[in-house]
């Protein structure tokens, strides 16, 4: 707040907790050590907004700061969750590197201003994403060569959250995206050109958002 924005004594902000608290305070004092701030209201608790997606995406084996753009991006765009995938061909992920992950998770909340934060999951396996999958209506897994993803939308929805299913590098097995379809998720597809991990990833979660935005405007000017 005070080296880069530059505020001073008697400027305003926001606090947030990263569950939907939300108070409005100013800044008293400003030292070495930090900032005081007053609080000038009762904090507020504002709901979440919107369909809540859910992304589970194979990106443990990505090198060279990739993984660390695909959750980084996932938090600026409004994802409620990433959870890493173990696959056939992606089957670990190192525990220093969650750690890391969930730094940049709260950076991004914070530099995006997002006032519910992202929560980064433990990797799960495909088997026990199967009992998820089938409490959702509105599941979606990338795969290649499947109808575009914007001819699947439903053209109504009244669904709270949706999930967002994205293989390794080498893309799922045959028999995991079978397990995937029996759960009922929506193979979808993304373009022409063969995706990236991450690449896949933002493409399908920009999209979905958009989607549930205008969805969501919609709606409001009919009330």
């Amino acid at each position: 707040m005070t080296r880069v924005l530059r505020l001073g004594i008697n400027d305003r902000v926001e606090l947030f907790d990263g569950t939907g608290g939300l108070v409005e305070g100013s800044i008293q004092k400003v030292d070495k050590g930090g900032s005081d701030v007053k609080l000038l209201e009762d904090a507020r608790l504002i709901a979440p907004d919107g369909i809540q997606w859910h992304v589970y995406a194979a990106f443990g084996t990505l090198k060279g700061g990739r993984a660390d753009w695909l959750v980084e991006k996932c938090t600026e765009l409004g994802a409620c969750s990433v959870t890493p995938l173990l696959t056939e061909r992606c089957h670990t992920v190192a525990e220093n590197r969650v750690d890391r992950l969930q730094r940049l998770v709260l950076a991004a909340v914070k530099q995006c201003q997002r006032i519910h934060g992202m929560l980064l999951n433990p990797p799960i396996q495909i088997a026990d994403l199967q009992s998820v999958i089938s409490q959702s209506k509105l599941a979606f897994v990338a795969s290649a060569e499947s109808p575009p993803l914007l001819s699947t939308l439903p053209k109504s929805c009244n669904e709270e959250s949706g999930l967002l299913i994205v293989g390794p590098e080498g893309d799922f097995t045959e028999e995991e995206v079978n397990v995937l379809k029996a759960s009922g998720a929506v193979p979808v597809g993304l373009g022409p050109c063969r995706l990236r991990v991450e690449t896949a990833t933002i493409s399908l979660l920009s999209a979905l958002m958009l989607w549930s935005d205008a969805h969501r405007q919609e709606t409001l000017k009919c009330r």
